[in-house]
């Protein structure tokens, strides 16, 4: 156990002893449900839930089950007639806590399974406590005993999922702590603890907006999208995310009419990102420091000298506010020789954590042309509009497995969903991001 606490009723069949008889497994498994240290996971559920049975998230304590059985039993006989509404406000108060930073699952019909890969153990159980203090005041009134509906998750087999107690009394002095920094919405209910500050509309650099060689007045906004390591599926950080828009008409440009742009104003673009994306990372740690950031930089602006000489400095700012340095992203490569990226991945090396190559599409000929560019991994986004299923795991499995073949490390940005995370990682990605933007 992560804390060192052994389940409280644990019954002979969870415990792992063979019970002799039908009858007697049966009987083991009432008295672990209700005991509450076992719960069940609904078939439509099993497949997402079991890609996380990792031994080394679930040691972290990082699994919680945030339980509506509160809401359930004071609901009674209305449950039924009122459970959609439950469910959807739930899942509001969820999606607008975690966003993209986690994830939650409704497993049955009365448990959440949530994930806050960048939380202790201790952490993410009082944010789940917060969230579930919120739906029992909207459907209860009171949410004095909350904390009984926060459960550790300590084994995933077989559709089920073994559970223990956390610890009420130190879970809950977080959360109250937490909660006197939590300001309240108009329609009074608690705004999320990390709800993402949009600092892009408030902020000016001297780099954007600013004028293109063709005359279009253009505006940079960067945000911060969270990359997840998939073997134990924690957070490395954040990749920066570029839109470039025309003023005049509030276009955004494609990432073809970007590659497009002039060398100069693409070194604008660059600069006004880091800096963009700075102010972003300082709002977002609230005082915490990430692991790594993925810093985007266009080929163009790299190969010459002015472009060198301006980026040093914001590269290494941005190296400054994360615990183990920036990753330097290299887009707008495709169609670039090979000696001349070599020279470029050769600078950036003293300056990054890695050195990343970015696609815009992933084809088997475009990887293999970067064998020997000095890519220590590379990286491309997930197809999204009209792409069934079929279609993207064929998609999938041809770019992975080009990109295997020349970068020890793949970054998939957008996933979307967790069963395409969890394709994506049987297929030989490394890390992901989930926003299917």
């Amino acid at each position: 156990m992560a804390d060192g606490t052994e389940l409280a009723t644990r019954p002979k069949e969870v415990a792992g002893a063979r019970p002799e008889s039908a009858s007697e497994a049966l009987g083991a498994l009432a008295k672990a449900q209700l005991s509450g240290t076992l719960r069940l996971v609904s078939p439509e559920a099993l497949e997402d839930v079991e890609r996380f049975a990792d031994h080394q998230l679930i040691a972290a304590g990082k699994i919680t089950i945030m339980s509506l059985e509160g809401v359930q039993k004071s609901l009674a006989e209305r449950w039924q007639s009122r459970r959609d509404e439950v469910f959807a406000f739930t899942e509001a108060v969820l999606a607008r806590a975690l966003g993209a930073r986690g994830i939650h699952l409704r497993v049955s019909d009365s448990d959440y399974f949530i994930i806050h890969p960048s939380l202790t153990r201790l952490q993410g159980q009082a944010a789940c406590l917060r969230y579930l203090r919120e739906v029992l005041t909207q459907f209860v009134g009171e949410a004095d005993h909350a904390v009984t509906g926060i459960l550790q998750v300590s084994k995933i087999s077989k559709g089920r999922l073994e559970t223990q107690a956390v610890d009420a009394d130190k879970v809950e002095q977080i959360a109250n702590d937490a909660g006197q920094d939590l300001a309240v919405d108009h329609g009074g209910h608690l705004a999320a603890f990390n709800e993402e500050i949009d600092i892009s509309t408030r902020l000016v650099n001297r780099w954007t907006p600013f004028t293109a060689s063709d005359g279009r007045t253009l505006r940079i906004s960067a945000t911060l999208e969270p990359v997840y390591e998939l073997k134990g599926f924690t957070r490395i950080g954040f990749r920066m995310i570029r839109r470039v828009i025309v003023v005049d008409t509030g276009e955004e440009l494609t990432p073809q009419q970007v590659s497009a742009l002039s060398t100069g104003d693409l070194l604008r673009a660059d600069l006004a990102t880091i800096t963009r994306g700075i102010d972003r990372l300082k709002a977002e740690g609230a005082g915490e420091q990430q692991l790594s950031l993925i810093v985007p930089v266009s080929f163009s602006s790299l190969a010459g000298a002015r472009g060198r000489a301006e980026l040093v400095e914001p590269v290494r700012e941005a190296a400054a506010l994360v615990k183990l340095g920036v990753i330097c992203e290299i887009v707008d490569i495709e169609g670039v020789p090979t000696s001349a990226l070599v020279a470029v991945t050769a600078l950036l090396r003293p300056l990054s954590l890695l050195v990343v190559g970015r696609l815009t599409r992933p084809t088997a000929s475009a990887v293999a042309r970067l064998a020997g560019a000095g890519f220590q991994a590379l990286s491309f986004e997930c197809p999204h509009a009209g792409v069934g299923e079929a279609e993207f795991l064929g998609w999938a499995s041809a770019a992975l497995g080009a990109a295997r073949k020349v970068a020890k490390s793949v970054l998939v940005y957008r996933a979307g969903t967790m069963k395409r995370a969890g394709a994506l990682a049987s297929l030989g990605a490394t890390h992901i991001s989930l926003d299917a933007g």
